[in-house]
């Protein structure tokens, strides 16, 4: 069976391309380890691409920043079967802003708009770091400002399973799995620029069972499938700061340390299904660029 695996930071986004890979290559090295042709698109218009390939495979997945992703999520779903998440919830995750109000509406922590003093400045559309600071000042076109919250910056990796069902019922199918919770790495620059060097997995935090709790109602309340990665800063509260509906470089150390093949939980996902639970072995730290060390 033919995949299409399309990466789009490699050609497209030298800022994140170093990222981009080391997800890319994770990810193809699954599929080819259980015996899918790997198809992949060149390094022309990528929209274009992803059109005239799609039809050729059985199946496809996309990998590219938040905002660009719904676009060609979209593209990718006319033609084949989408193993990431759907494209309207790509596009609702890609606004923080509104991904917030709704979270908060489901009983969700999530960070408060900020006060006066310190606090936290993003990209209304952004990917992952990019754009992140800590300020005292106002938030600038297209930016929003929130709660600076100091804790422990955690990371909870899952794969949920694909919407199921016809005209007069709708259910989840399987509850989402989860692959493992991430300690992140996160520095703060002296211009108060924000970055995610990597992080260790699989980790056991004190309230690693809430955390999880948290994680699996986000992706509930919003409609992920796929892989995605649910964000948290964990401090008097469990808050949710960030949700990615797809694909993120916790999976360069969860697959070094898991049994089974991410390429096959993203299949049997994808119609419905999957293992109840996945076996890890030891762990490790990992850095953007692919690198993996044991710990």
């Amino acid at each position: 069976m033919k995949v299409l695996l399309a990466e789009y930071a490699a050609c497209h986004d030298p800022a994140l391309a170093h990222e981009g890979a080391a997800m890319f290559d994770t990810v193809k090295q699954s599929f080819e380890r259980c015996g899918y042709e790997v198809v992949l698109p060149g390094c022309g218009d990528f929209a274009a691409e992803i059109e005239r390939l799609a039809p050729g495979c059985d199946m496809g997945l996309v990998i590219a920043p938040d905002h660009l992703l719904a676009r060609y999520t979209r593209i990718l779903e006319q033609h084949t079967h989408n193993l990431g998440c759907g494209f309207m919830t790509v596009a609702l995750c890609a606004n923080k802003v509104q991904t917030e109000k709704i979270l908060r509406a489901h009983g969700v922590h999530v960070p408060a708009g900020a006060g006066s003093g310190k606090r936290l400045i993003k990209p209304v559309k952004g990917c992952g770091a990019q754009g992140v600071r800590v300020s005292d000042g106002p938030a600038g076109d297209g930016e929003f400002a929130q709660q600076y919250i100091e804790g422990e910056h955690l990371s909870v990796s899952l794969v949920a399973s694909r919407v199921i069902g016809d005209a007069c019922a709708y259910f989840t199918g399987k509850p989402p799995l989860v692959l493992a919770v991430n300690r992140q790495v996160i520095e703060t620059g002296d211009d108060g620029a924000v970055y995610y060097r990597g992080g260790e997995t699989p980790v056991h935090p004190a309230r690693e069972a809430e955390i999880i709790e948290v994680a699996k109602k986000v992706i509930l309340v919003l409609g992920g499938q796929g892989y995605c990665g649910v964000d948290v800063v964990v401090s008097d509260k469990i808050y949710v700061v960030d949700v990615n509906p797809r694909i993120t470089t916790s999976l360069v150390g969860i697959a070094a340390c898991m049994r089974e093949e991410i390429a096959e939980i993203l299949v049997d996902a994808s119609k419905g299904g999957g293992p109840e639970q996945v076996h890890m072995t030891g762990s490790v730290r990992f850095d953007t660029a692919g690198k993996v060390s044991r710990l």
